[in-house]
């Protein structure tokens, strides 16, 4: 038997925000035991906490879909991180977390009541060509003149990402697919008007998850910080809303210190127990 933590993550109230299961001590499970397992707990995301092997980090992660492993994910990495100090973990720096996975080194900084991830660099960047953007605005059931910007905006889900002319419009979608067609991973961002409650509402339309909307999604936030905050469309410091269509009160709260663009957001452990396996 192993420990076992359910986090909801980007919310302080249980069930508003993003679950990811954490499995603890899960160094001699297989990676066919951990795809299992994910499978069956049907979440958007799964992790597993084992032990790093570069020294530099506190501990390693391994992410799960439903369907795949992922390099990286940033929900997912907050709530582990979150479910680790609670089970007494602790950093080799005091002034933040290292983890290790598969997209290379993760630094996690406390925020004060929050933790924080410093987005990834994007493996891929750049306009998207007039055909890509064709059809994706099909699949979104959107006209171009809704369309400010489009950009490529993957650090590892393959996201490609839409900035729409106001919240409102973001909020209106109605994508006409069950799914992304030959885009894995589209993101939509739209602003609210000055002095609202939040700055932006962003949704996420993704096949790698069990659902075809992403609740809240820290991969998504971190591209989306570092593109608008790179030209200007958004303050160095701003918060975004997510997951208000299916329910769920999601709050990313993007700051830019220094050359970094940090995604943060609360975290509550909704379920505590241990793994038969």
């Amino acid at each position: 038997m192993r420990p076992f933590t359910q986090v909801d993550v980007f919310t302080n109230v249980l069930t508003f925000g993003n679950p990811v299961a954490v499995v603890h001590d899960a160094d001699d499970l297989t990676t066919q035991d951990m795809a299992d397992f994910a499978r069956w707990t049907n979440l958007s995301e799964t992790t597993f906490l084992i032990a790093p092997t570069d020294e530099q980090a506190d501990y390693q992660l391994r992410i799960f879909t439903t369907n795949t492993e992922l390099p990286f994910a940033g929900h997912p990495t907050l709530g582990s991180a979150h479910a680790w100090l609670e089970a007494g973990g602790i950093a080799k720096n005091p002034e933040g977390l290292t983890q290790q996975c598969a997209a290379g080194l993760v630094r996690i900084r406390r925020d004060g009541t929050r933790l924080a991830f410093a987005a990834p660099p994007l493996i891929r960047s750049g306009d998207v060509d007039a055909e890509d953007l064709t059809e994706i605005m099909a699949f979104l059931g959107i006209d171009p003149d809704v369309v400010v910007d489009a950009q490529w905006a993957d650090n590892g889900p393959g996201w490609v990402a839409l900035l729409l002319n106001d919240a409102e419009t973001v909020l209106a979608l109605r994508p006409k697919a069950v799914d992304s067609g030959r885009f894995s991973a589209v993101g939509v961002v739209g602003p609210y008007p000055p002095h609202s409650e939040v700055d932006f509402e962003v949704r996420a339309f993704t096949s790698l998850v069990t659902q075809a909307e992403d609740p809240v999604t820290g991969s998504l936030n971190a591209a989306l910080g570092q593109w608008l905050i790179a030209t200007q469309r958004a303050p160095s410091s701003y918060v975004a809303a997510q997951g208000t269509v299916i329910g769920r009160r999601g709050r990313v709260y993007v700051t830019q210190i220094g050359s970094d663009v940090w995604i943060g957001g609360d975290a509550v452990t909704g379920v505590t127990g241990m793994v038969h396996k």
